[in-house]
């Protein structure tokens, strides 16, 4: 472990700060946007067009890396994203926002693709779960040590924004100057969506889902905290907690799912995140602290679900076909990620901020039914024959892992 943690602290101090980054302008974004008055429609298309950039990131950055390798991968998409965060301050107009996003979107895909790769260059089977969980780690902590930044400036100023594109600049620093050379990533085969249905339709349907739904999580939640009424200081707070939930429930609901049949666990995860999202909903403005207590739920029963349906999909194939499963498991999450935030943007036009909770709700509700629908048409697979289940974030799922 000390010898992966020696050729890797550069990349991980790296994406401390472009995740610092990432967690202030999810948030940053959204409040400008209510400022300068877009409408919610506007807004969850801006915040779609991330996912959209990320699908195509995602795609093209391993050919690029395998031509010029990591380093410069990341310094190239690194300049990019800061430059596309300031270019936000200075045209405020929803086109160029959405522009904006898909390039961000794009650079954040080829910079997560780089990092997963590089990690899994450098660990071995004995230290890939410890470093990968500490990689995980780094992610969680820089998310909401983003929202908190939130309090340095105000959202209508400059200001917040040119933080923003420091914080990704300097993770340039330690990159270029480390001496590690990881190996170029290798190109995989691929696995279209109809054949991975084909092998586990609960898999699939439980990653599309969670990308609906945590894209709508981190796409609107700073507009429905804008619009019942919380402060920026509690809006930044409520996208902290957001994502805190996720960190300190994920473990646990992996543990679960290694002992238990994951299909129960996937059921049980779902109807509590319906449960609490509807809580949510009634309990709406009874008071800050209630808000945020909820949100952490809400956040760390939904957005694990993702890597619960990785690893049902898992158990499912052989060994031969986890790479290309993969692959395809990214591009349903980020099309559900797309959608995600454009569909709650709808019902929250229709039914007020409310329509953010029930938008989750709905969305979890589908793939909870829909997981007891499968226990009634094919045998589950024991659990002492599951593939050992491994914490994702959302939105993010690691890239290939060597074996």
């Amino acid at each position: 472990m000390k010898s992966a943690l020696r050729h890797s602290w550069a990349l991980l101090v790296g994406i401390a700060l472009i995740m610092l980054g990432n967690g202030l302008q999810t948030s940053l974004l959204g409040l400008r946007a209510s400022i300068e008055g877009f409408s919610t429609g506007a807004t969850g298309a801006i915040m779609s067009a991330f996912y959209v950039g990320f699908l195509a990131g995602s795609t093209l950055t391993p050919k690029i890396v395998k031509n010029v390798g990591h380093i410069r991968v990341f310094a190239a998409w690194s300049s990019m994203a800061s430059a596309a965060i300031l270019l936000h301050g200075l045209i405020l107009e929803p086109w160029f926002w959405g522009l904006m996003r898909l390039v961000t979107g794009f650079c954040y895909a080829g910079v997560y693709v780089v990092a997963e790769s590089w990690l899994n260059d450098r660990a071995d089977n004995r230290t890939r779960g410890q470093l990968l969980s500490l990689y995980m780690v780094v992610q969680y902590v820089g998310l909401s040590g983003g929202q908190l930044l939130l309090n340095v400036g105000s959202p209508a100023e400059l200001v917040l924004f040119v933080l923003t594109s420091v914080l990704i600049s300097l993770a340039l620093v330690p990159i270029s100057l480390t001496t590690s050379a990881p190996q170029p990533t290798e190109d995989q085969e691929r696995l279209s969506p109809r054949a991975l249905w084909k092998l586990s339709p609960l898999g699939v349907m439980a990653c599309a889902g969670a990308g609906l739904s945590t894209g709508a999580l981190l796409g609107m939640g700073a507009v429905f905290g804008e619009e019942v009424g919380l402060s920026v200081g509690e809006i930044s707070i409520f996208m902290a907690m957001l994502i805190a939930g996720a960190a300190m429930l994920q473990f646990p609901i992996g543990r679960l799912s290694d002992r238990l049949p994951r299909r129960a666990v996937i059921v049980l995860t779902s109807a509590l995140s319906v449960a609490v999202a509807l809580i949510a909903w009634v309990m709406m403005g009874r008071s800050a602290a209630l808000t945020l207590g909820l949100i952490f739920l809400v956040g760390g029963f939904s957005m694990p679900v993702y890597a619960l349906g990785m690893a049902h999909a898992n158990d499912h194939l052989r060994p031969g076909q986890r790479v290309a499963a993969s692959s395809t498991l990214v591009l349903v999450f980020g099309v559900g990620a797309t959608a995600g935030p454009v569909g709650v943007a709808a019902l929250m036009d229709t039914m007020g901020p409310g329509g953010f909770y029930v938008g989750v709700a709905v969305i979890q509700a589908a793939i909870g039914f829909f997981a007891l629908y499968r226990t009634t048409r094919r045998e589950g697979v024991g659990a002492g024959q599951q593939k050992p289940y491994r914490p994702v974030v959302g939105g993010r799922p690691f890239w290939r892992r060597r074996p």
